[in-house]
């Protein structure tokens, strides 16, 4: 499936693909960099609360001209580095809109140092498949306070500015520092072929791939793929089967209007064809350390990492209980109900139950969120929602509303969010 919300190769925060000192991102970042090594202990806030609301006020100003803003920062970015513009797909008009959300991110999480350290080093990995390196640093920084320094007249100024250097410097320097950790261990990306593709309906394709090498990952976890057909052009996909002993990958693409990879993946590709994928990504993975039962929800292709985690569940050899909720508009699009059925067979520990919104069904009636409070109780439970955005949204807000503790939800909406932040 698409991890939530599709994010593709977005945003303007290159990540490095080799290490870097911090003097290698030019003289107005290099004071800076040093001062933040030099006055913080190793895992403290990288700037202080003051900075935070100063970054996130000049954000409220120029969130109503965003595409503005955005459309400026590009311009002055290819500007300072032309070179820099081959490093992103041709059409720029979903990147604008993909760097916009990774400035609210950085910021909203600004003074959340775990939240932010996690989601920036995942993205520094991430990116090293976009071929960029340290030394764009400086041209993105300088483009990006330029952006700002044009349209946040209200709010801009020098003690602005020195905050919005603070973060961007601390931001760069995290993902320079994971990508040179990556590269010791893991290519930038993975060939992969196509060994089978299974058209499910009109829309739907279950695809089967062979890295060229081996390629770690867990349950629950997506990938991002870049086609043949749409070179530069990257959407993330959840893994819909645990890891195997022979190695292959499959996943489950749904074509979605204007959408060109997963139009090429469900119309056109083929066995045979050569995909490539980036490093796995994303945090709904399963505790195996516990036998507490397991809450699923599903939406769409958002069954996808569901099955993936039962068959990890199985894998693990646990009897932990595994409730899984497959919701869906209309029992045809219950496409990959008869795999979970079978499973429910094999496992006496698994439960499933089909939920359609809309028109009769064999299964349960409603939508996915408000049947799943009908059952349970579930307090004591670990939840996993994967799904459309509203639909991981509705269902967190509804699991929250009958007890289920915050740290044991778990979903990628938020890493959607902060996948989308990416660079070239």
């Amino acid at each position: 499936m698409d991890a939530p919300s599709t994010p593709a190769n977005g945003g303007g925060i290159p990540a490095s693909c080799a290490t870097a000192p911090p003097s290698s991102l030019g003289s107005r970042w290099q004071p800076l960099a040093y001062q933040e090594r030099a006055h913080r202990p190793e895992g403290s806030a990288a700037q202080p609360s003051a900075d935070a609301a100063l970054v996130r006020r000049t954000l409220a100003e120029i969130e109503p001209v965003a595409d503005k803003v955005t459309s400026y920062f590009y311009a002055l970015l290819f500007l300072r580095d032309p070179d820099l513009r081959a490093l992103f797909p041709a059409a720029m008009d979903v990147q604008r809109d993909r760097l916009f959300k990774a400035l609210l991110t950085a910021a909203r999480h600004a003074d959340d140092v775990p939240v932010l350290t996690t989601y920036l080093s995942e993205l520094g990995r991430g990116h090293r498949k976009y071929g960029t390196v340290a030394a764009h640093y400086p041209a993105v920084g300088e483009a990006l306070l330029g952006a700002l320094a044009r349209y946040a007249t209200q709010t801009w100024d020098a003690t602005a500015e020195a905050a919005w250097a603070r973060l961007y410097t601390t931001v760069s320097q995290i993902m320079i520092d994971a990508a040179a950790a990556d590269e010791r261990t893991s290519p930038p990306w993975w060939q992969a072929e196509i060994v089978a593709h299974e058209p499910r309906n009109h829309d739907i394709a279950v695809i089967t791939v062979r890295p060229d090498a081996p390629y770690p990952y867990r349950a629950g976890q997506h990938a991002s793929v870049e086609t043949p057909w749409w070179p530069r052009v990257w959407r993330h996909y959840s893994f819909a089967c645990a890891p195997r002993s022979d190695g292959l990958l499959t996943f489950h693409v749904r074509a979605v209007p204007a959408g060109w990879v997963s139009g090429a993946l469900v119309h056109r590709a083929r066995p045979g064809d050569v995909v490539r994928l980036g490093p796995p990504a994303g945090s709904m993975v399963a505790d195996h350390s516990t036998d507490d039962g397991m809450l699923c929800l599903g939406g769409g292709t958002g069954i996808a990492p569901i099955k993936a985690l039962v068959e990890d569940v199985a894998q693990h050899g646990r009897s932990r209980p595994v409730e899984v909720f497959y919701g869906a508009r209309h029992d045809d699009d219950l496409y990959d109900l008869d795999t979970l059925l079978r499973l429910q067979k094999v496992h006496r520990w698994l439960s499933v139950r089909p939920v359609v919104s809309d028109g009769p069904t064999l299964g349960l009636s409603g939508r996915l969120p408000q049947v799943v409070r009908k059952y349970g109780p579930w307090t004591a439970y670990e939840a996993f929602l994967s799904g459309p955005p509203g639909m991981v949204r509705s269902g967190v807000d509804a699991l929250l509303g009958i007890g289920i503790p915050p740290h044991r939800i778990r979903h990628d909406s938020l890493d959607e969010l902060l996948a989308s932040a990416g660079a070239p």
